[in-house]
């Protein structure tokens, strides 16, 4: 193992964890796609599993022989003893760890990983029936709740408009318990989020749109008539406005969750639970 101890905070191999902001690591580093940080084992696991490839790692010297182990078998078991051996892994003590970050690490361990090639939108629908559409959510909490929903609850994949957050973001990858490195998704591009041109994008594809939205046309979320459509679109906007009126108005079916005790909404990543499990049918 190619295990660097690491004493300074300013040291510049540091930067990836200490200083860089999610655009950096996106754009710059010199990394093809760029590099996200994956936070905790189980996360840091998931990723390897399903293709991606580690760059480098930082771990609390605590941490090394517990949390850190089951990382290193994994590496090992899907991208090879090489690779393990030559992965630089940056060890610190707790207190620096916490120094560099401003807060205690997640299990005490992070990852840099490359980001894997980004896909169209039009590329990404295809051979789809049932997928979740984020229009404009920005709240990383939701967003990777919403992913591990549609991943347990069977979806094909997940839609994002551009302004919505990247699901790589740490926080959003932890929410999401690593789904979003199992279940598809794409992030549409500028042109392809604004206007009406999702949902011509939606529509020539084949999927019939539902809205999920509190209008006086609303239906409920259990429709028998929305579920034996081949393929099907499930809008969701973002917390407190909701989706956008002209998405509402341009959308095939618009769907409630029925309520009760004057309680008129649901947090977007609930509601998405409820209307993946029962458009699923």
């Amino acid at each position: 193992m190619n295990l660097i101890p690491i004493k300074d905070i300013n040291d510049p191999e540091m930067d990836v964890f200490a200083r860089a902001t999610e655009n950096q690591l996106r754009c710059y580093f010199g990394h093809g796609d760029g590099i996200f940080l994956a936070e905790s084992a189980n996360v840091i696991m998931r990723a390897i599993e399903n293709g991606y490839e580690p760059v480098s790692m930082l771990v609390e010297t605590e941490r090394l022989e517990i949390e850190a182990k089951p990382v290193f078998e994994c590496i090992e078991k899907y991208c090879g003893r090489e690779k393990l051996e030559s992965l630089p892994v940056y060890a610190a003590d707790r207190e620096t760890v916490t120094n560099m970050t401003g807060h205690h690490l997640v299990r005490g361990l992070w990852m840099a990983v490359r980001r894997k090639p980004v896909i169209t939108a039009e590329e990404f629908l295809k051979g789809k029936k049932r997928i979740a559409v984020m229009v404009d959510v920005v709240n990383p909490v939701n967003v990777g709740a919403i992913f591990r929903s549609a991943a347990a609850l069977g979806m094909d994949g997940v839609l994002l408009t551009h302004k919505s957050v990247d699901p790589y973001t740490r926080r959003t990858a932890r929410v999401s318990m690593g789904t979003v490195f199992q279940i598809p998704w794409a992030q549409a591009t500028l042109p392809e989020s604004e206007g009406m041109s999702l949902m011509k994008l939606l529509g020539s594809n084949g999927f019939k749109t539902v809205a999920m939205a509190l209008t006086d046309d609303s239906t409920s979320v259990d429709n028998d008539e929305i579920r034996a459509n081949e393929k099907v679109a499930i809008l969701l906007g973002t917390e407190g406005t909701g989706l956008p009126k002209d998405v509402i108005d341009a959308c095939d079916y618009r769907v409630r969750i029925p309520m009760h005790y004057g309680v008129d909404s649901l947090n977007v990543a609930v509601a998405s639970a409820i209307s993946f499990w029962e458009l699923m049918k």
